[in-house]
């Protein structure tokens, strides 16, 4: 190799040939599904069927969050500009960070440093969890993936479990999140819910992603969602508008329910 060569592991191209993780990709188009060729390509492995049900759940958990979160109100404001798709779509994901989809990494440090210290101080998790809910108080912390502001209950937490556990995923880090959801409630009197990026910062570390893939993942997912609302406002929107966070009105459809399935 040459001084600027360099290696990669994740894929090969060929005349007439294209292999992604080692395996043909025109052998896997019509048996992985989305979802499952995001687990192969960022963990170089297929994912047992299970794994893989977890995996379609966390991407369909994060597709969207209405109008107002703040990827959608960037991408939707670009996009009334007259920017291009790309360009709308890339304020929406630039928005993505610390407080905004950047939870998941944020709670799967706090997991996994409680996991690590109940393990080592052979703690239980209840043990563990009251002791992290005290030092984060203590030292004015906010424990990221806990709390919503607008739901009490976050569906998306129970749903995600549910999956998981039908699937043999859900372990210690599920537990840990929710005996810290519990703990919380004691200490400081205030219900705050485990909500979706908590759900999956614990689904993440039961799958031993690294914690560097957990915003990429919500990416991944939200570009779907960041995508039907950069169409719905160059499509239905007078441009140069003044897209605002709570006077939209929902008028899609209601109540429907998938049938067979």
């Amino acid at each position: 190799m040459t001084e600027q060569s360099w290696r990669t592991s994740i894929t090969k191209v060929e005349p007439n040939k294209l292999t992604v993780r080692g395996y043909r990709l025109d052998e896997l188009i019509g048996r992985l599904s989305f979802a499952e060729m995001v687990y192969l390509i960022l963990k170089g492995e297929v994912p047992a069927p299970a794994v893989a049900n977890v995996m379609d759940a966390i991407m369909v958990s994060s597709v969207d969050h209405g109008p107002t979160p703040p990827s959608t109100l960037a991408a939707r404001t670009v996009a009334s500009t007259g920017a291009s798709f790309n360009a709308a779509l890339a304020a929406g994901v630039l928005s993505i960070n610390r407080h905004h989809g950047g939870a998941i990494e944020g709670c799967m440090h706090v997991l996994q440093r409680a996991v690590d210290q109940k393990r080592a101080g052979g703690q239980d998790a209840g043990e563990a969890a009251v002791s992290v809910v005290r030092t984060a108080r203590q030292e004015g912390r906010r424990l990221p993936g806990y709390g919503h502001r607008v739901h009490t209950h976050d569906p998306r937490t129970a749903r995600l479990f549910q999956v998981a556990r039908e699937a043999g995923v859900a372990g210690e880090y599920v537990e840990m999140a929710l005996a810290i959801q519990d703990a919380m409630a004691r200490e400081t009197g205030k219900e705050l819910p485990l909500n979706v990026d908590g759900a999956i910062a614990a689904l993440l570390c039961e799958m031993e992603f690294p914690t560097e893939l957990a915003n990429a993942v919500f990416i991944m997912a939200r570009i779907a969602g960041l995508t039907a609302h950069v169409f719905e406002e160059i499509s239905t929107q007078k441009p140069m508008r003044q897209v605002s966070p709570t006077a939209h009105q929902y008028v899609g459809p209601e109540g429907r329910k998938l049938d067979g399935r």
